[in-house]
């Protein structure tokens, strides 16, 4: 078995080392009852070529972005990657690259996360990012905990506007700990303002809000911020990073944490992950952030030098000061997005996001204009919008998928109020063609 490098004569001498004489007598204290009794139904042994045929006939059982084209988002998105990204990333010193410890070993790694940081605060408009976290989800539910710790109160405020499947990352991470969480229901594809004005009270230490938000509306995060600061909790922007190419920082506007998923920054859908989370905040919060951060210093004969200057999870400090379990940071993603904001640069950013503007513009009203379709909500919006359909969003993806399209998402699971709804998502990557096409088979349901 060419798989397993043991040898008949490997596994004698280990045995023989352990003082048995078979592999039976090893387990022979496995009751008899519990042991499968015959052997695994087993296909025949298979060449190299043979498994390579056989794992590729399995990958094609998968519609992917290369052959269907995609109008789905509603947290992963299907955005231009240049080639300079994979070519960088798959470089032995990044790809294959452990934790940074020994900071003299890894000065290229460090420099690129440093560099990432960097990045991930102009972008933001913040003061500090961290050296990444798992995902977006993930660090929405970090940066509530860390409210709690920055306003001394427990209670948590969030919208209903914000992706359903971060809201139940922050239930997960909530379950053992029992803080209070207050949704807050929308108005017309918002936040509702004035029911937010009502929740948040002196209990309130975190105001979470998406911006965009789910269904591609444009939150008035000014208002909603300067509301969060008079009740004396902290705001949590969950921001989509190709969005602020155009919109205003969250930095700008106040906020005191931001972060978000940073798979459109030059990261593949990869049918889910690994995928990456950014986490930025003001320079007065730092040591209430989880997870990592790299600075820069000079060594003794004054050159630059980069190392691990913050770790606070419970491996490298007191239980009681840790701020979060959070372990391995994901640099290799990291790294993916900061070639990626390099490569296209603050000029190419803000004309991928003009682009998935006006596209997505063109898209929603010529969809509006469909017999029996209707847009519900009137908000401005960014890359993904709402629309009422004539027709079960099950049927109008199953026709789609028939035209190699993978069409967009059927709200009514996660939002029984939105049954009859699809959320469509048009970047940057979808031409004219392909959107004419998608209307003219829309356009086929009555």
């Amino acid at each position: 078995m060419e798989y397993i490098p043991n040898t008949s004569e490997d596994r004698k001498s280990m045995l023989s080392v352990i003082g048995v004489s078979s592999f039976d007598k090893l387990i022979s204290n496995i009751p008899d009852e519990v042991r499968l009794g015959r052997e695994l139904n087993l296909s025949a042994p298979l060449s190299e070529l043979e498994v390579l045929r056989e794992l590729k006939s399995l990958s094609n059982m998968n519609a992917n972005t290369d052959d269907f084209v995609s109008f789905l988002g509603a947290g992963a998105y299907d955005h231009f990657i240049p080639s300079v990204v994979p070519h960088i990333l798959s470089r032995s010193e990044f790809y294959t690259a452990y934790t940074p410890y020994q900071a003299e070993m890894s000065q290229g790694l460090l420099q690129s996360i440093f560099e990432y940081q960097t990045m991930i605060c102009e972008l933001t408009g913040m003061e500090v990012a961290n050296a990444s976290m798992y995902d977006g989800a993930s660090a929405m539910a970090e940066a509530a905990m860390m409210a709690i710790r920055i306003a001394k109160k427990n209670e948590i405020v969030i919208s209903s506007t914000v992706n359903p499947r971060h809201r139940k990352v922050l239930d997960t991470y909530n379950s053992g700990l029992k803080h209070p969480v207050r949704t807050v229901e929308s108005l017309n594809g918002l936040t509702d303002i004035a029911k937010l004005s009502q929740v948040i009270s002196a209990k309130t230490a975190a105001v979470i809000i998406q911006y965009p938000n789910f269904f591609g509306s444009i939150e008035d995060i000014k208002t909603i911020i300067d509301m969060t600061h008079k009740a004396g909790a902290a705001s949590v922007i969950v921001a989509d990073p190709i969005a602020l190419g155009l919109l205003k920082s969250p930095g700008e506007l106040g906020a005191e944490i931001v972060v978000g998923e940073g798979q459109p920054l030059g990261i593949p859908l990869s049918f889910g992950g690994p995928y990456l989370g950014f986490f930025a905040t003001r320079m007065a919060h730092v040591r209430k952030m989880p997870g990592r951060i790299v600075g820069a210093t000079t060594d003794k004969e004054g050159k630059v030098g980069y190392c691990l200057t913050f770790q606070t999870r419970e491996q490298h400090i007191k239980r009681e000061r840790a701020t979060s379990n959070i372990c391995t940071n994901e640099a290799l993603m990291a790294l993916a997005a900061t070639v990626y904001m390099a490569a296209m640069g603050k000029k190419g950013l803000r004309e991928t996001a003009a682009l998935c503007l006006k596209k997505t513009a063109y898209t929603k009203q010529k969809i509006g204009e469909l017999n029996g379709y209707s847009i519900p909500f009137s908000s401005p919006v960014f890359k993904e919008f709402v629309v009422k359909t004539p027709a079960p969003p099950s049927e109008i993806q199953k026709r789609l998928e028939s035209e190699k399209i993978i069409g967009g998402l059927d709200l009514g699971r996660y939002y029984p109020e939105l049954n009859g709804h699809m959320l469509f998502c048009v970047t940057e990557k979808r031409t004219k063609d392909e959107i004419d096409k998608l209307i003219e088979i829309l356009g086929s349901f009555k």
